[in-house]
């Protein structure tokens, strides 16, 4: 089932919401719970630009000036500087890496260090803005894992069963944060009336019934044998019990959003032209792969859990299937078996 919206006489801020939780751990020092807010917050400011998209692109593209003569930035580069602008200061932070940085964001000497390392994708699908598709921001966080000093490569190169909170905000027909740390999953969706997210799917879980698989059926012909066979069962053959419906967007934070919601599977396999998978292990793969088995999912890499897998390069690739546990499951045991 998917998770009931609020009735509106249980308004409830994602601010009253956090701080709520906080609560529930007496030792808590409120670092996190600010730093989730802050996140909040960017992702407030990054949707108040995709909305305007198209108009910023008549105005004028990367290089050029607007008629009051300030540079025009593409908005994938305007969602990563928003995002580490809002916590590079803050002192809950180590150290930060992005998708769209090659090497890890040191925290300026001039501001104190915090307990936290983020990793983000700043605006997953951000090739689809052109066309009025829905894209998003992924974050990650973990607890640093250097005792003193600056941040390092090594706190960020951590495994999904470190993950301390992870989510992300889709920017669609509306505005939604959904995000987890470690106590189920829970949906906010912004009012731009009042500018402000609320809870309007606490504890979302996995529909039992799932209803679609989503992947891009162009590149079929370069998947495995185990693969192939895998979506066949998925249309039904290969004595499935029943065929789920196809979706696919091409925001990979788009189909695992509603997928969600509705029940289903998403899978972007290793192929023949990226034998070790495409989509990136710690800004895509453990931050979804938390948030999924949080609302009582599964994320493999085809041959294991997502979670598992220690990473050891910061742009590190990797096959991805996240979804319905029997659905995954039943991946990896056409790859096993056939692989």
């Amino acid at each position: 089932m998917v998770a009931p919206l609020i009735p509106s006489s249980q308004i409830t801020t994602i601010e009253r919401y956090i701080l709520d939780r906080q609560a529930d751990f007496p030792d808590a020092t409120g670092s996190l719970t600010r730093l989730l807010y802050d996140i909040a917050m960017a992702g407030k400011l990054i949707a108040s630009h995709t909305t305007r998209a198209g108009l910023a692109d008549i105005l004028g593209k990367t290089g050029a000036q607007n008629v009051q003569g300030e540079e025009v930035q593409k908005l994938d580069i305007y969602a990563h500087r928003t995002m580490y602008q809002l916590n590079d200061h803050t002192g809950r932070l180590a150290v930060m890496a992005s998708e769209e940085e090659e090497d890890i964001i040191p925290i300026p000497e001039k501001y104190p260090l915090g307990k936290y390392v983020m990793l983000f994708d700043p605006l997953d699908g951000s090739s689809n803005i052109d066309v009025n598709v829905s894209v998003g921001t992924i974050f990650c966080i973990f607890r640093r894992k250097s005792e003193t000093g600056p941040g390092t490569l090594e706190d960020c190169l951590q495994t999904g069963a470190d993950v301390v909170a992870a989510g992300y905000i889709v920017y669609g027909s509306s505005t939604m944060m959904v995000y987890s740390a470690g106590d189920g999953v829970h949906g906010f969706t912004l009012d731009p009336s009042i500018g402000e997210f609320l809870l309007s799917h606490p504890d979302i879980r996995l529909p039992e019934k799932p209803e679609y698989y989503s992947c891009n059926q162009g590149y079929q012909k370069r998947w495995s044998e185990g693969v192939q066979h895998y979506t066949r069962w998925l249309q039904g053959e290969e004595g499935a019990p029943r065929a789920l419906s196809m979706r696919y967007i091409g925001s990979m934070i788009a189909d695992v959003h509603r997928n969600l919601l509705r029940g289903g599977v998403f899978y972007y396999p290793a192929d023949s032209k990226a034998p070790k998978g495409k989509l990136r292990l710690l800004y895509e793969a453990i931050p979804m792969g938390f948030l999924i088995e949080q609302a009582g999912g599964y994320a493999s890499t085809g041959r294991g859990p997502i979670r598992e897998l220690q990473a050891t390069e910061l742009h590190q690739r990797t096959p991805l299937y996240i979804g319905n546990k029997d659905l995954v499951e039943k991946a990896e045991e056409f790859i096993a078996k056939y692989d």
